[in-house]
């Protein structure tokens, strides 16, 4: 879903005496153009599409480990490996140019999505539902209205002209979309760290944020009858901490590299973290698992067409969608794996026609212009 970005790291000589680099001796920097981050989005996509299967078929929420099912640890995975990503993009460029280039990845390919339900997904469930397209504008959810109410991000609106209807889950078009407003405000809590000049020069200040997330999560329910228990602020308070332990990884990322060892110790503090602390165990393992995750993609091989192109947008952004028009057409009588693996087959052609049409030419002359 974003832009591979990571700090090089000069190597110090090698005669006797020399000072050693510390990121020579715990591991080496993240290659930023020979690493599987694309591949390991995509499987987190996809990941995500298999948990929503669970409930659009009807079969309940699916498999799940601590609180969370298989589609929160996925993207749990997604705001860890942004986190790390994101940072270093703000910390290589200026406020300006770091959100243009931000809304330029998210916003345009969101956008186009919002428009293919409102003009292709919902006309075909409504003409299902109803035998023909007559009050199909005339609606309590128009589809105008579906695209105007969520264009900034913020989900107000999940059917479009009283559809996706007669199905196990009805009255929702895209059960996905709703993260992007809480990654985006995670771009913006960076934006505003990354103006400190402290912030990148020592990784404590960064260390004092993620802590602070993780206690705010805790306290949660002391915290929320000051804000009326208000639920974008519960589900900003579960993500933040999985991104903020990315970008602890990334302010580390000069002093501590990627390696093996590393990865086995931050698998065990973060198995400790999720199974010996009830109700915030997962997000203080954040850290622990950006980091598994980062190393895995300097080892894992990867596609070559996936190396070089991103899908998991789109894969992220259609899924759901296209999930939803399976079972309209009664799809979901397949079962949790044939329904699966027809929604695969449906979303990648679509995810490839996002990144090929949408997100690289927009993101190609963003970068041309800063």
């Amino acid at each position: 879903m974003l832009n591979r970005e990571t700090s090089g790291i000069t190597l110090p000589g090698t005669a006797q005496g020399a000072r050693t680099d510390p990121a020579t001796r715990f591991g080496a920097p993240l290659d930023p153009r020979n690493n599987s981050l694309n591949f390991i989005r995509l499987i987190l996509a996809l990941m995500v599409l298999f948990a929503h299967s669970f409930f659009i078929v009807g079969a309940g929420t699916g498999p799940g480990f601590k609180g969370e099912n298989l589609g929160g640890w996925a993207v749990a995975g997604f705001f860890g490996i942004s986190g790390y990503l994101i940072t270093g993009s703000r910390f290589n460029n200026r406020l300006g140019t770091f959100l243009v280039h931000r809304i330029a990845r998210i916003v345009p390919a969101f956008l186009v999505c919002l428009v293919a339900m409102a003009a292709i997904f919902a006309p075909i469930a409504y003409y299902i539902q109803h035998s023909s397209l007559h009050g199909f504008f005339q609606t309590p959810t128009t589809p105008a209205n579906s695209i105007f109410a969520n264009m900034f991000l913020k989900i107000s609106t999940y059917d479009i002209a009283g559809t996706p209807a007669g199905v196990p889950y009805p009255g929702a078009w895209n059960g996905s979309l709703w993260t992007l407003y809480f990654e985006f405000l995670c771009y913006l809590l960076v934006a505003f760290l990354g103006t400190f000049a402290i912030v990148k020069k020592t990784p404590w200040p960064m260390v004092a944020a993620f802590i602070l997330s993780v206690l705010v999560w805790a306290n949660l329910q002391k915290i929320d009858p000051y804000i009326q228990n208000n639920l974008d602020f519960n589900l900003l308070a579960r993500l933040v901490p999985f991104f903020l332990g990315g970008a602890v990884v990334k302010v580390f990322s000069k002093r501590i590299g990627l390696s093996w060892q590393g990865a086995a110790v931050a698998a065990v503090l973060a198995a400790a973290s999720i199974l010996g602390l009830e109700g915030f165990g997962n997000q203080l393992a954040a850290p622990f698992l950006a980091y598994v995750l980062l190393w895995i993609s300097t080892w894992l091989p990867s596609p070559k067409l996936v190396l070089k192109n991103d899908v998991s947008y789109g894969a992220y952004i259609y899924a759901f969608p296209v999930q939803q028009l399976l079972a309209v057409f009664g799809a979901y009588h397949w079962g949790v794996w044939w329904f699966t693996l027809a929604a695969l087959l449906a979303t990648m052609p679509l995810a490839i026609a996002s990144w090929l049409l949408v997100e690289q030419p927009i993101m190609r002359s963003v970068r041309r212009r800063s």
